[in-house]
This record gives C-alpha cells, structure tokens and sequence, in this order.
C-alpha cells in the first residue's frame, strides 16, 4: 500500500467552497481593493478639513461668500426658500444662482448650525472625489499610477484654490463630475447619462456641461441619449437665466449679463471669445496652468471638452476676477482635466508611436512633481499646513472672537467680509448698506478707525438714532444701537 493510499481522502464536493463562502471572498477581495483609495481620500479629507479650520478660526475668509451660504443653509434647514440678506434684505437665493442642490445642505445644518458644517462638508465631497478619480485610474492604468494620479489630483491648485475661498455650490460638481467621467471611461454610457443630470441641479452654467456629455455619448453612437442630453442640458441652462432665476431676482433679471461685454449688458456673438483670446494675456497664463497640470496628456482625450463651457463664461467675461487662477472657479476644471488625463494615458499607451508611448510612461511621475512643486513654490494653501502662523490668527482674531461674543443671539448685524460668517450662524447678518426696513442693532468694523468715530459716522448715517461703543480692541469696534 502506497502512502497516498493511506491518506484519507475527502469527496470532491467537499474540496470546493460553497458559493456562499465564495462570493464572501470576492467581497473581501473587493474591500481590499477600495482600501488604498479609502485611505487616500481619508487622508486628503483630514489635510483639506484642517486647513479650512485654521482659516476659518483665524477669520481669514476673504469675502461675504462662506456668509451667504450660512444663510442659505439656514434658510433651507427652515424649509423655506432662503433668503440671503447679505446679498440684500429679503434676497432670494434661486435669484442669484440656480442651485437647487443647497437644499441637502439644510438637514445637515438641523444637525449641526455652524459654518465649520460647510467647510467640513465641502472638504468630504473633494475628497469623496479623489478617491473615485484613483479608483478609476487604477482600472484603467494599474494601482501605482491610479495612486499618484490621485495624489496629483489631490494636490491640484484648482481644487487647493477652491478650499481657500470658502463653501461653494460647486464643492456638489466636483464629485459628481468625476464620477461621470468614470462612468465615460469605462463605456456605461447609460450611467454616464444619469449621474449628469444631478449637475443640473448645482449651478445654472452646468446644463452646459450636460450638453456637452450628451455630445461625447452622441459621438460615441448612443443616438438616444446623446440627443436627450444635449436637449435637456442646453434647455435646462436657457429656462434658468432666462426665465426661474429672474423670477426670484428682486429686480426681475439675470444679474451676471453684466459680467459679459455687449449691448446692455447682454453677450454679442462668437467674437467675444476670440478678442478675450486675443488679448488678455492672463487667460493664456490659466490655461497653460490647466494644461500642465496634467502634462499637457488630458489634451490628447475628448472628456477635455467638458472643461468648455466653463471656461467660456470665465474667459470672455469683462470681470478679471474670472480669468485668473484665484478663487474656486477651477475647481470644475480640474475634476474634468484629471478624468481626461486617464483617458490620454490609456490612448498613449495603445499608440504606434514610441515617443508617445515613452510620454506615457514618464506624464504620472511628471504630473505628480508639477504638482508637488506648485505647492510648495507657487505657494497653493496646503503649503501653509507646516505654517505656525496658520494656526493663530493673532490679536486680531482674539479680539473679532471677543467683539462677536458680545453680541446677543437673534438680532440684526452689519459688519464685513470676515465677520459674516461667524455672525450669520445665529443673527440676521448684513453687508453694510444693505439693510433698508430699519437701522442696524449693532454694527461691526474692523478697520482701525478711532471707536468713537465709528459710533458718530453710524449715528449719522440714521438720523433720529444714536450708536454707542460696546466694545473696542485691536482694530475692532462693536457699536450698539441706543435705544
């Protein structure tokens, strides 16, 4: 008897695994394979969260902006239209932006009444998207250069620039367009069609957007819902600026045809955009920025057009403030740009051309550098993460944080760009001048002119009213209306 022979041997059947155990495997395997791009997003949430924090503890926010969506979170958590006061007394905010998608924000604001909900919410939803960018560029291109195109994604300036200056309605784009950006690369064309149509719902330029979607699925021989798309986007787009979001405006318009050259504020035809081409040199400059953020390979894929329309509004605008890299409005851009660098890389890879394939090979390394170095040397906000100064906002902060203390729950404010957010969580806040029903309860300047002075110049701007000084400090005065 051979020693196999002694060896007790098990039916075949129950050599296998049963399909429960089976299927519980490919689970697992699966959750390993999130995990990588789990921890990259996690990561990135923690680094974005903090410095949206330090900013916000260090009253740093550079406009009304973070102020006016206070406002709107407020105003939606009470199941009502919001109403921005900021922007003006009793201003409707469907009168300013078609943003229906800050409704989800007003649970959240239930749970938690703050501004630091904003900051933190907006920090989760670029991160959200960081870890879907990598997940599909590890389908794609393998998981070390699915990585650290998620780390470059990450890094990006547009994204950095964007948590720089506040919430914005944005911050529901940004992850919205990787993931329809997946859905293009992978050909779930059905998929790519639904995840769109939420952009409609954040900003009334995004039907645009849409549109352009619906093209690449018409390009790509989806006859149905290519044109649907492009219907709905283009028509969606014309109703909010032509018809909802002037309905809700105070003076019965669209406010930012004022932004564009033209008769009248209005736009005038395709010609705009090239003299904007022509002769503004900083639009140049943004562009080469978008361009080398990704090694200039997102160029080389079709999913770039969906950075047109965006870019569009921004470059033929008469507003500066939009040709530049400042601000969040690059934040849209670089979601696309990324998904777009994907797609090069893969068509790099599977090109006759050596060089080309050469290029592929060396553009993850080169896009991660860019972006290390435009960091570190530009510099773009996380720099100030190793800042000491980042962290404590000096007397000044010290004393805004006292200032605001004093003032009660429930009544009406003026006061500037850094008070505004802190103060809208729980008065009615305005920016100066913009209260016509009455004066101000309490007025807050940060200026540095003499206490007194500030009490006399709001005395004088109500007659029959006299203002007292509550507080001084610093550069910070609080006055209260004397009843």
């Amino acid at each position: 008897m051979t020693d196999t022979e002694t060896q007790p041997t098990l039916p075949a059947w129950e050599d296998r695994p049963t399909a429960a155990q089976d299927g519980e495997g490919r689970r697992w395997a699966a959750l390993r394979g999130q995990l990588p791009h789990l921890a990259l997003a996690v990561g990135f949430m923690a680094v974005y969260t903090v410095l949206a924090l330090a900013r916000y503890r260090r009253y740093a926010d550079p406009s009304w902006d973070l102020g006016i969506f206070v406002q709107t979170a407020r105003g939606w958590a009470s199941g009502h239209i919001p109403v921005v006061d900021i922007k003006g007394e009793g201003f409707r905010a469907l009168g300013d932006h078609w943003s229906p998608i800050l409704a989800l924000t007003g649970p959240l604001w239930r749970l938690w009444p703050s501004a630091v909900m904003l900051l933190v919410l907006q920090a989760a939803l670029f991160a959200g998207s960081v870890g879907v960018l990598s997940k599909t560029a590890e389908e794609i291109l393998g998981r070390t250069r699915g990585l650290l195109i998620g780390v470059a994604y990450g890094l990006s300036w547009g994204l950095q620039r964007a948590l720089n200056f506040e919430f914005h309605e944005i911050a529901f784009a940004v992850p919205l367009l990787v993931v329809v950006g997946r859905q293009l690369l992978l050909r779930r064309w059905t998929r790519a069609f639904w995840w769109s149509l939420p952009l409609l719902l954040v900003k009334e330029d995004l039907g645009l957007t849409v549109a352009v979607v619906g093209v690449l699925l018409l390009v790509n021989r989806r006859w149905r819902l290519g044109p649907a798309l492009v219907v709905i986007g283009v028509a969606w787009t014309a109703a909010a600026i032509w018809w909802w979001i002037p309905h809700f405006n105070p003076a019965g318009h669209f406010d930012y045809w004022s932004k564009l050259p033209g008769h009248n504020g209005r736009p005038q035809d395709w010609r705009v955009l090239a003299r904007s081409l022509v002769t503004r040199h900083l639009v140049w400059t943004t562009l080469g920025w978008i361009a080398g953020a990704t090694a200039f390979v997102a160029l080389r894929s079709p999913i770039a057009a969906l950075a047109l329309p965006t870019l569009a509004w921004r470059f033929t605008s008469d507003n500066n403030a939009y040709w530049g890299r400042d601000w969040h409005y690059d934040a849209t851009v670089m979601a696309i740009v990324f998904i777009a660098l994907i797609d090069g890389l893969r068509r790099a890879d599977d090109s006759p051309r050596a060089w080309l394939r050469t290029w592929s090979r060396n553009a993850v390394t080169a896009v991660v550098a860019v972006a290390a170095a435009a960091t570190a040397a530009a510099p773009l906000p996380l720099a100030d993460l190793v800042d000491p100064a980042t962290y404590d906002g000096g007397p000044h902060a010290a004393a805004l944080r006292q200032g605001l203390g004093i003032i009660p729950s429930g009544v009406t404010v003026e006061g500037g760009g850094a008070v505004l957010a802190h103060i809208a969580c729980r008065t009615r806040a305005f920016w100066p001048g913009m209260i016509r029903s009455g004066p101000p309860q309490y007025i807050v300047t940060e200026d540095g002119r003499p206490s007194q002075e500030v009490a006399d110049q709001a005395s004088a701007g109500h007659p029959g009213h006299l203002y007292q000084v509550v507080f001084t400090r610093d550069t910070v005065t609080v006055v209260r209306l004397d009843h």
